[in-house]
């Protein structure tokens, strides 16, 4: 079996692309062959002799993401359709290529979050929310168009399946829930280090992970509700800092002193460790891998309804909110975690033996047992098709056969005929 895999990375350090690197690394050690249509590809699958990198380029000049997305689609599409006999099995992300799938895989469904209550943006808000408002928009046709032409679409989460069915598919579409994976071993025996990260020992210390150029993740509310909070209550933020507005915001709120912006972490297990609980109140969420890296280390997590992780947690391992921006109950919920030292490390306990079940072998295992399943059916159509062909093609040369019977008899007849009369 081949398996085409259309995604933008495929690497270790990103959400989506750390999905599709294990689905990759699955299908190899099953002896399929995987062809990664992709920007840019981890090294340690690329040595691997069963796979095909079929590389996008994309220039940088371009000036906004809207665009560069459009134009890996054109691209992925004109190889796909120049190379279809060379796959058995199509499997895309969302709207990446205009090409229709066997398998799409859903991380996000901007429809979802354009019609969201906590939705920020608007065309007449500014020129940045002007643009943001348009790329969602854009987005949400496009994957309308995108999962109306894939046979199954596989959602991250309930919330996710609940959202796409909403957009109005056909009765062609099948969607399945697949939940995203974890390294559950890596994430459960790490050692935490606060010395290593430059945090203070004494501090109840809370975790935030995400993109910080974003209001979606919603740390505003977190640093406000960190002013409802006793001092020893700090927090250590983790995401790419420049262009942020977080730093100013704690500054003006007066709890710089007690916000710890780490910038990119490489060693997430070891700094999940070095802290007391996960806080993470998005306002729109699929999946949030950083929700279950936290679980697997360990950790009670304090989340929101509007973060389709939430519909996994249970009142065992953590807290989840109705408001995701109601500052004061969230600093409840921290606070409670805080004050019950007992009861927080019961929570975590419990949030790691939930997070067992989500390892990444368990998701590969339900992918590969879907690209199985498509092949087989398309061997079977094939087969059937074969053989109504050869029917077809018995059918056409016993009717010629009998036609030509039935000429020659009628030429004998004729001649018989003609002889009586003569």
């Amino acid at each position: 079996m081949r398996v085409a895999i259309v995604t933008h990375v495929v690497r270790h350090n990103d959400g989506q692309g750390r999905v599709n690197h294990e689905i990759a690394r699955a299908a190899l050690d099953e002896n399929i062959g995987v062809t990664l249509v992709a920007s840019h590809v981890a090294p340690d699958l690329l040595a691997h002799p069963n796979v095909r990198w079929a590389q996008i380029k994309v220039g940088r000049w371009w000036p906004t993401n809207l665009l560069r997305q459009q134009v890996f689609a054109l691209k992925s599409t004109l190889w796909l359709r120049a190379h279809r006999r060379e796959y058995d099995v199509l499997h895309v992300n969302g709207f990446i290529t205009w090409v229709p799938a066997d398998v799409n895989t859903s991380h996000f469904v901007h429809s979802g979050w354009f019609g969201s209550k906590y939705y920020p943006f608007g065309l007449t808000k500014g020129v940045w929310s002007a643009y943001q408002s348009v790329y969602t928009r854009c987005n949400a046709l496009l994957e309308r168009w995108a999962y109306r032409r894939s046979k199954v679409i596989t959602a991250v989460s309930q919330k996710v399946a609940d959202e796409i069915r909403a957009i109005g598919l056909t009765p062609d579409n099948r969607v399945d829930v697949i939940y995203n994976g974890v390294d559950t071993q890596s994430f459960a025996a790490a050692t935490g280090d606060r010395e290593k990260f430059g945090l203070p020992k004494d501090a109840f210390l809370l975790l935030f992970v995400g993109d910080l150029r974003t209001p979606r993740k919603n740390l505003g509310t977190v640093l406000a509700a960190l002013k409802h909070l006793p001092d020893y209550v700090q927090i250590a933020v983790a995401g790419f800092l420049p262009g942020s507005p977080y730093p100013d915001e704690a500054k003006a709120l007066g709890i710089a002193h007690r916000v710890h912006f780490l910038g990119l972490v490489k060693d997430m297990p070891v700094l999940m460790h070095s802290v007391d609980a996960f806080v993470f109140p998005s306002r729109y969420e699929a999946m949030s891998l950083s929700l279950l890296e936290a679980m697997a280390a360990g950790l009670p997590v304090v989340t929101a309804r509007t973060a389709g992780g939430a519909e996994i947690i249970t009142p065992e391992c953590g807290i989840v909110l109705d408001d995701p921006d109601d500052p004061t109950a969230l600093a409840r919920a921290v606070a409670r975690l805080a004050e019950h030292h007992d009861a927080r490390r019961a929570m975590g306990v419990a949030a790691n033996e939930l997070a067992t079940g989500f390892g990444w072998a368990r998701m590969a295992e339900q992918y590969i047992a879907l690209y199985r399943q498509l092949a087989g059916q398309q061997q079977n159509r094939r087969r059937s098709e074969a053989e109504a062909a050869a029917v077809a093609k018995t059918d056409a040369l016993t009717l010629n056969t009998l036609a030509g019977q039935k000429a020659s008899l009628d030429h004998h007849n004729s001649q018989n005929a003609q002889g009586h009369q003569s």
